[in-house]
């Protein structure tokens, strides 16, 4: 087999997504593995904050506390020059999908695939952010002023700015999958490439640094989006 046949191998595996189990109502419902992971890290993710946030004080906090609060308020204060005050309550989000996206690309240190290598949930990532990002405008303009706002600066670009609608979340989507997708393909061709030990740094960047980079892009764009809803 060559080269080119066993990267498209690999691909086709990679791309699968394989049914964990069924749900047997209306006609049966298949779970994916990337759901079956997401709640994986879902559920670690709230134990995790359950015992971060235990025994908190107002007086004389101990380390645990402290460094918490230092974490959560630099997020906060990340957020807030790049969204103002008016996006303010749209950080707890943001944050939230950071901390989700970071650790999705990470699980594949554990041995398991990343969420993040399905194309839907990518796509379900960006259409909620999309959905915040247009409730921000609405609930920032009103009704009069988000309709408005398709006009702007001038009437003539409205279909561009309606386009925009689905343009975003594709954006997001495909931004997040392909980057993702892309790490794993360079991966396996320095695999088949070279010597079994050289992949090894980079396989480190590509796990961690590189998985790590696309949260914080992901969140970045979004905040942005907010930002420019807001405005």
């Amino acid at each position: 087999m060559s080269i080119t046949e066993d990267l498209a191998e690999k691909l086709l595996e990679e791309l699968t997504c394989e049914t964990v189990f069924t749900i047997p109502i209306f006609g049966g419902i298949p779970i994916a593995e990337s759901v079956v992971i997401t709640w994986f890290i879902m559920a670690a993710l709230t134990l995790l904050s359950i015992c971060l946030v235990r025994n908190l004080k107002v007086e004389n906090p101990g380390k645990k506390q402290q460094v918490l609060e230092m974490a959560v308020g630099g997020l906060y204060s990340f957020f807030d020059d790049l969204i103002g005050e008016e996006g303010r309550r749209y950080v707890p989000y943001l944050i939230s999908v950071a901390i989700y996206i970071g650790v999705a690309n990470l699980i594949g240190l554990l041995g398991l695939k990343p969420p993040t290598k399905d194309l839907n949930t990518t796509a379900a990532l960006a259409i909620i952010s999309i959905l915040l990002i247009e409730y921000a405008g609405f609930h920032r303009k009103g009704l009069k002023g988000f309709i408005k706002s398709f006009a702007e600066p001038v009437a003539i670009i409205a279909p561009i700015n309606i386009l925009e609608l689905f343009i975003k979340p594709l954006s997001l989507c495909m931004r997040l999958f392909g980057n993702v997708l892309g790490a794993f393909v360079v991966m396996e061709l320095i695999k088949l490439l070279v010597p079994a030990f050289l992949p090894i740094p980079f396989s480190m960047y590509f796990d961690i640094f590189d998985g790590l980079i696309q949260a914080y892009v992901f969140v970045f764009l979004t905040a942005l989006f907010i930002k420019e809803a807001v405005e």
